[in-house]
Parts: structure tokens; C-alpha cells; sequence
């Protein structure tokens, strides 16, 4: 109960929100952590707000060109030391039990892969009470039909799972290591809400359709080397089953739900 967790945190001009987000791990009652943060050559002052914090626990890196969050996670473990990966983005955020109640429940069933629930919030930080949940297993064959998987509710096992690299694609990268990981064990669902998700109107949510379904269709195609007709089937397959899961699992109250 008391290993290493190596926390992976891409970061591009999120200079309004990174110190939340720092905050926010920093205030985590499980204490023994790096924070692997990977600046993608920010044009704000990002790097100033990090260095601002002087924890030795935070560790700041920085891509040599802008290569998009898969080369900056890619990096990040690498670098990793940890037993235990868990990932969070730059604009979000941790409440303070969060890894140490997801290593307590990872221990305790001998789990390699798990996530959580989370809360969505807006630009402000206010709860827009929606919480998000998902399937009490996701199998690889689940993880297919889509990514139920909020990256800043993810942990794995390095130990059983490996230190993972992915594609560079850039979009839908940690969807990309989610399929890689599901290749090894189930993911299992921490049923408590550990984390908020930042909604801004300026990020890669809000694409249009036609760039969310080419996205997907890029990482079947280029990420899981399908075939052209096989990818295409799984990006609007992948679209289909977005919507049940928006239906059934994310709520204005929480309520248990029934997987799919």
C-alpha cells in the first residue's frame, strides 16, 4: 500500500488551469507520487506556473518540437519509476482520496487495470452535476465498442502490464493505450466519483462529427493496423455505441446502470 504511483500530465497552454491540477495531486492523502509532467512547448507561461511549485516530487520535462500527447505520455513513461501509472490532464482534477483509495481497491482484488467515476465541471471549476460512469468490467472485447474510460480515472500495473508506448496519433491516444492494456486484463470500475473532467470550448470534445468519426477511424487504421473497411466499421460502430453510453451511464444524479 505504500509503492510508488507515477502520475503522467501531457501539458500544452494550460497555464489558467495547471495549478489546480497540481494542486490538486499534491493534496492527495496517498503521498507517495511523482508527477511526470511533459510540456509540449507551450507558447503561455505554463512552464513558469510549474516551476512555480517547488515539491520534489514534481518532475518537469519538455518535448524538444510540439509532437501532440501521445509523444508527451510516451515520454512521461519512460521516465516512470512507479508501480503503480495513473494519468491525469493538465486542466483537471483529483479529489484527495483518489489514488489512495483506487490503490487500496487495486491491492486488495489483485486488479492490474481499473478506473472510476468522475464529475464534470466547467471552465470556472463549477460542478455542472453530471457524473460519469461505465461498465463494472470493461473487457477487450467491450473496450472495442467504445472507450468508457475517463483518462484522468485511470491506473494500471506496471508490473503486470509493462511500461506501454502508442502510436502517434493525436487524437484518441490514451482510447489507443486503453486497447493495448485490455489486451493483458479486464478493466475493473472503482464505483465512486474520484475526479473532475474540465469541459472547455476550445478542446478536442467539441469537433465537429465528421473529425470525431475520423479520429476513430485513425486509431483502428493506424493504432490497431486494421484494415481500411474494418476501421471504418469500428469508428461507426464506435459512434453507435456512444450515444447508449451517454444514455446510460452519465447522469444528472448518479444512479447504478446496467453495462452494455
Amino acid at each position: 500500500m505504500n509503492d510508488l504511483v507515477s502520475i503522467v500530465m501531457p501539458s500544452y497552454n494550460t497555464a489558467e488551469y495547471i495549478a489546480d491540477s497540481i494542486k490538486s495531486v499534491l493534496a492527495q492523502t496517498y503521498t507517495n507520487f511523482e508527477l511526470i509532467i511533459v510540456d509540449d512547448c507551450s507558447t503561455d507561461n505554463t512552464a513558469e506556473v510549474v516551476l512555480s511549485f517547488k515539491d520534489p516530487r514534481i518532475v518537469f520535462l519538455k518535448n524538444e518540437k510540439n509532437s501532440g500527447a501521445a509523444i508527451s505520455r510516451n515520454y512521461a513513461l519512460r521516465e516512470a519509476k512507479g508501480k503503480w501509472i495513473a494519468f491525469l490532464d493538465s486542466d483537471d482534477l483529483w479529489v484527495p482520496e483518489k489514488l489512495e483509495k483506487q490503490v487500496a481497491f487495486m491491492t486488495k482484488y489483485g486488479y492490474a487495470f481499473t478506473y472510476t467515476d468522475y464529475e464534470r465541471i466547467n471552465e470556472s471549476s463549477k460542478a455542472l452535476s453530471i457524473y460519469c460512469s461505465g461498465p463494472d468490467v470493461v473487457t477487450y472485447k467491450k473496450m472495442y465498442r467504445y472507450c468508457y474510460l475517463g483518462c484522468l480515472t485511470v491506473m494500471y500495473d506496471v508490473d503486470k502490464i509493462g511500461k506501454l508506448q502508442i502510436k502517434d496519433i493525436r487524437k484518441n491516444n490514451d482510447y489507443a493505450m486503453w486497447l493495448k492494456i485490455c489486451r493483458k486484463a479486464n478493466c475493473y470500475l472503482l464505483k465512486e466519483n474520484l475526479a473532475k473532467y474540465r469541459i472547455r470550448t476550445t478542446s478536442i470534445s467539441h469537433d465537429k462529427l465528421s473529425k470525431v468519426i475520423k479520429s476513430h477511424y485513425d486509431l483502428f487504421r493506424i493504432c490497431d493496423e486494421r484494415s481500411a473497411f474494418i476501421a471504418f466499421i469500428f469508428a461507426c460502430r464506435n459512434m453507435f455505441f456512444g450515444v447508449l453510453k451517454k444514455r446510460i451511464y452519465e447522469k444528472k444524479l448518479y444512479t447504478s446502470s446496467t453495462d452494455i
